[in-house]
């Protein structure tokens, strides 16, 4: 039923101390539903997914939904064991994926409410697919070895799902109404073709699309290349337009502390850019040492201009890695006037004291984003115009 609470994420962010000496203010937050946990899952992607999708729901005044993200995974696992098969046993069977698998089954098999069907069909309160996953790339592998899928094939993957995460329902009864996968994904109204991914690499031509080549793009889906400063400018018109944005990105990076509810980018070279009470100080600092003091996340410091060369760098050295995916719901500033992003994570609320939140820095967005996913009607009119989205 929808009896759970949106999500209110002022306190800390407006008047209070956030990771010590850090302090924001709250510039832009939009309605988000409460943070989830993928606990021992490798589905982020379907948590920020979901997520987003729950508050596009809120802002098209559906109301709040619970959406169920194992019913997407259940669909998703098999779409992959099909897919490595053709593959001859190359392709992707780990638990990751992205954004652009939710709107896929979505679109082909439907949705259902979290109450319907929440995936936990074992001894256990929250997700774990350690043991699962293993099973199914088992399976897998015994089907390319003898180049054969019988139908006990077929069954077996079923079986093991139906074990783990439940029996699919065809159909059932929500807030009194029946409804099947299908006819309830039809009835929230949201159009998958109307959401769009972004991403933006030198390697590519700006304003066409391309195979990002991330191992988590295993359905090899072609994404909208464009400038670095062109994607921040979506990110903010999205948010400030009342919408959210569905992220992907490094959070490998030490300047990623969700214990500390922050992800910051510092620059530790330019001692100009210092304020006179660290100048002096950070002078007769090395890089290495500087860098441990920054780390300690006691308050804020200059942070990296990053240049699509240096982001590109990140990418190339495989420093910037496609790691996690989040929602993000909103703007801050710090007490420099520092540009962060609200973002709501999938790892529960009680690994930080943010409520599962974090401020992700202006510079880290920039160096450590793989890509985005907004709505069309998110994305500014030049930009559209410019990769042919009729508004």
């Amino acid at each position: 039923m929808r009896t759970f609470i949106i999500a209110c994420f002022v306190t800390l962010c407006v008047t209070g101390v956030w990771a010590q000496g850090y302090q924001f203010t709250e510039v832009k937050r939009i309605e988000a539903t409460p943070v989830k946990n993928q606990a021992s899952t490798g589905t982020c992607w379907c948590f920020a997914t979901a997520s987003f999708m729950e508050s596009e729901l809120l802002r098209c005044g559906k109301g709040i939904y619970d959406l169920s993200e194992m019913f997407i995974v259940r669909q998703k696992y098999i779409n992959q064991l099909e897919d490595n098969y053709v593959r001859r046993g190359r392709g992707n069977i780990s638990q990751g994926s992205l954004a652009h698998t939710f709107k896929n089954v979505f679109r082909h098999t439907g949705i259902v409410p979290e109450e319907v069907y929440s995936g936990i069909n074992y001894d256990s309160d929250k997700h774990n697919h350690s043991e699962m996953s293993q099973y199914l790339q088992a399976i897998a592998e015994v089907a390319v070895k003898i180049k054969h899928r019988s139908p006990k094939y077929y069954e077996l993957v079923n079986n093991l799902l139906d074990t783990y995460l439940g029996e699919l329902p065809s159909t059932f009864v929500y807030e009194g109404k029946e409804y099947t996968p299908k006819s309830f994904a039809a009835s929230l109204g949201l159009n998958m073709d109307d959401y769009i991914e972004l991403t933006s690499f030198t390697h590519h031509p700006y304003y066409a699309k391309f195979d990002v080549e991330v191992p988590d793009n295993w359905e090899h889906q072609l994404m909208y290349n464009v400038p670095l400063d062109e994607m921040m400018e979506t990110i903010d018109h999205a948010l400030n337009k009342g919408y959210t944005v569905c992220w992907d990105g490094d959070v490998s990076d030490k300047g990623f502390s969700f214990v500390n509810g922050v992800a910051i980018q510092p620059e530790v070279k330019k001692i100009d850019d210092y304020a006179s009470t660290d100048r002096a100080r950070f002078e007769q600092l090395g890089e290495t040492e500087r860098l441990e003091e920054v780390y300690k996340f006691e308050r804020p410091y200059p942070e990296t201009n990053v240049t699509p060369e240096v982001r590109q760098e990140g990418y190339e050295s495989f420093v910037t890695t496609d790691d996690h995916l989040m929602h993000i719901t909103g703007i801050a500033k710090d007490g420099n006037g520092l540009t962060y992003y609200i973002t709501k994570n999938s790892w529960g609320t009680e690994r930080n004291a943010f409520g599962g939140y974090l401020n992700m820095s202006e510079s880290y967005v920039r160096a450590k984003t793989i890509y985005i996913m907004v709505h069309k009607d998110a994305i500014p009119k030049a930009l559209g115009n410019k990769l042919g989205i009729l508004k």
